[in-house]
């Protein structure tokens, strides 16, 4: 199930955009990423061929099974990731930035071990 981190960043942000807008097309992930039309349409095109998304005949984009799986894995990390940042003290900014970074390269037993360690936090000191 490994990808490339670019990939995994897509998948997150269809995801994302999903969640807020509903349907989602390839001009809402250049503006949401600030990235140029002729990238984001490379990269439709090999996620497609990977079978990570499908894409309608009016442009919109949908995760599949496989894609939804990492997508969901990677915007946890993102969240869990940036919480932890902030509360030991990073400002929000640097920490979903730098969380961004982490979460495609922490593996999943590190990854587990700081949830744990989180979701404990969160229980002892509410």
């Amino acid at each position: 199930m490994k990808i490339l981190e670019s990939s995994e960043n897509y998948l997150e942000t269809i995801l994302v955009l999903s969640k807020r807008l509903g349907n989602v097309r390839s001009i809402d992930i250049v503006n949401e990423l600030d990235y140029s039309k002729p990238s984001v349409s490379v990269a439709m095109k090999k996620l497609r061929k990977g079978g990570y998304i499908d894409i309608d005949g009016d442009g919109y984009i949908t995760l599949t099974n496989t894609g939804l799986d990492i997508a969901e894995i990677m915007y946890e990390r993102h969240k869990l990731l940036t919480r932890w940042l902030v509360s030991l003290g990073v400002n929000e900014e640097t920490a979903a930035e730098d969380a961004c970074r982490i979460e495609h390269i922490i593996s999943v037993e590190s990854f587990e071990a700081i949830k744990k360690h989180v979701d404990n936090d969160i229980k002892t000191n509410g």
